[in-house]
């Protein structure tokens, strides 16, 4: 029997003692977390649409073919390989594009392919950035993304150069 089930309702119960020794009221805590969680589902709504619009006008209009035709030459400069672009391109705004769009090297590659390796790579080691920066930010304070987006571009970019270089050794 595999342990791993119980570790939930073990934390649970655990919790509801621990709330029992210091005279917390567990369901009314748990009420005002749902209400909060609720305000704030309410609250992201129009960012979420935003973003998912916005991708998917991006897929649409043909631009992300475009982009992935002119930056070809320059991943392959890197040494990523030019199959990987659309998935460089869809990676950081959506977490579900780039798992279609690795689908897609794993039926035209193969699954144990250099592209389908590396592109498990890119997809394992980088981030939804703009998704994350739409979730997040939208609940904060700050409203000056100039450094943060950029650097975590770059930061995904670098990661898969390193990525790729990787898969190329082992």
């Amino acid at each position: 029997m595999n342990a791993s089930i119980f570790i939930i309702p073990v934390l649970l119960f655990f919790l509801i003692i621990y709330a029992t020794i210091k005279k917390v009221n567990c369901y009314a805590s748990f009420v005002l977390g749902a209400k909060k969680a609720l305000e704030l589902c309410y609250n992201l709504f129009p960012y979420l649409i935003a973003i998912f619009f916005a991708l998917e006008l991006f897929k649409v209009s043909g631009l992300v073919d475009i982009l992935s035709n002119i930056l070809s030459p320059v991943l392959n400069f890197f040494g990523i390989p030019p199959e990987l672009s659309q998935l460089l391109l869809i990676r950081p705004f959506s977490g579900s594009g780039g798992l279609s769009a690795l689908q897609d090297l794993f039926i035209k590659y193969g699954a144990d392919s250099y592209i389908s390796r590396c592109g498990c790579v890119l997809v394992g080691s980088s981030e939804t950035i703009f998704y994350i920066a739409t979730i997040y930010f939208s609940q904060t304070k700050i409203k000056r993304l100039w450094y943060a987006i950029p650097l975590a571009l770059v930061a995904c970019f670098v990661g898969a150069i390193v990525g790729c270089l990787l898969c190329k050794i082992i």
